[in-house]
């Protein structure tokens, strides 16, 4: 088949400034280039660090690209912005984006249209292409609760969710739906992978051999319960080997930026500045590095976590894990790898004695990493990448 994929618009595929979204893009486009599936072509925004990235040399893959930032886009998209009046689904620098994409597709004859979690640019894709609609949806982006709610679902062919929980948001619309298939996300497991000596050292760091070291990971914001693991860490601070790294800024591509709430996290942890280690923005490739030198990752999500891959990555490491009760974090792990929490009044107390009874107990530490080691196989990018093409052979 000739397949389009329409990016977000916000980061570049290939996953060159990071991504969850973008990287899963990646790993099914790998997957068709070694097993020439079908006809892909990919429209990204653009960024100068692709130009002489590998995946650009695929002969079944290719990749249109759309400039979003130069400055002769910039006067574009605001005369795009007047022209729309605010009236449109997005922010005006994705609709620009999806305009451009419009104007190559009037010229094309594709078989399907896959579209990463925009479900709303179907609406414009109808009025331009006959090919099937397919959403890849990873968040609630659609529910009954949407705008469009039912347009947007009669849209679409087929709608591909990264959980139970996404694909049970979008079933609120149409109980009796036909159309939803839930495939999980996978990650590279031979680049998590526990058994590679890092290139980085506790040392480097700020850390001892001897030290707790918990492992935050992913976008620094108040939904990810950052500010609540301080909080935990605060209220055990007698115990001084527990330290805290917290890796990641407010959002992906490599910017380290300092919000508001990042440098409210920073005051908070003044009380205790050599416990809690901000790096900022760290690329995707040294991640296994900081997971490997990390005893437990803390993943204290306190909104519905669609399907986070910062909870693979951290069980594929063989960490043990401790995170929450929300949106699709449970389909991921298991209770003999994770502690489970609830986000209710008593959650920062139940986090921090979840940390406590951790630090004191390196054997459970010991089985439950064993059992992270063991769940990760289940979520490799490979069976997500073949799962994925076999949703999509069900049209």
């Amino acid at each position: 088949m000739r397949i389009a994929v329409l990016t977000s618009g916000i980061l570049p595929v290939p996953a060159v400034q990071g991504g969850a979204v973008e990287n899963l893009v990646d790993f099914y486009l790998e997957y068709n280039d070694k097993h020439h599936l079908h006809e892909i072509t990919v429209y990204s925004c653009y960024h100068h660090n692709i130009k002489k990235h590998p995946a650009l040399k695929s002969s079944v893959n290719h990749y249109y690209y759309v400039d979003t930032t130069s400055i002769i886009a910039k006067i574009r998209k605001r005369l795009y912005l007047r022209r729309a009046g605010g009236r449109e689904f997005h922010h005006f620098s994705i609709e620009f984006f999806i305009e451009q994409v419009l104007k190559h597709l009037r010229k094309q004859k594709y078989d399907v249209i896959i579209i990463e979690n925009r479900p709303p640019f179907s609406l414009k894709i109808n009025k331009v292409s006959d090919a099937k609609i397919v959403y890849h949806i990873h968040n609630s982006k659609l529910t009954k609760e949407s705008d469009y709610a039912e347009e947007l679902y009669n849209a679409a062919d087929l709608i591909i969710c990264v959980s139970d929980f996404i694909t049970n948001g979008v079933k609120s619309i149409v109980p009796k739906d036909k159309k939803c298939l839930t495939v999980h996300n996978g990650i590279d497991l031979d680049a998590f992978y526990p058994e590679k000596s890092a290139t980085i050292c506790r040392e480097s760091l700020g850390l001892s051999s001897d030290d707790f070291v918990l492992v935050f990971s992913g976008r620094v914001t108040k939904e990810k319960g950052i500010s609540e693991l301080l909080d935990a860490i605060l209220t055990i601070k007698n115990i001084c080997k527990v330290k805290l790294l917290v890796i990641g800024s407010s959002f992906y591509g490599g910017s380290n930026a300092e919000d508001t709430f990042i440098h409210s996290l920073k005051e908070k942890a003044e009380c205790i500045p050599d416990r809690i280690i901000f790096t900022g923005f760290i690329s995707y490739d040294k991640m296994p590095d900081y997971l490997r030198i990390s005893d437990i990752a803390v993943i204290p999500s306190i909104w519905d976590d669609p399907f986070p891959t910062t909870v693979l990555e951290a069980q594929a490491m063989g960490l043990p894990i401790i995170t929450t009760r929300r949106g699709g974090i449970p389909e991921e792990i298991t209770e003999e790898n994770a502690v489970l929490l609830s986000t209710d009044k008593h959650f920062v107390e139940n986090l921090a004695n979840a940390i406590l009874d951790l630090y004191q107990h390196p054997e459970k530490r010991t089985a439950m990493a064993k059992a992270s080691l063991k769940r990760s196989k289940f979520f490799n990018k490979e069976t997500y990448a073949e799962n994925f093409f076999n949703a999509i052979d069900t049209m």
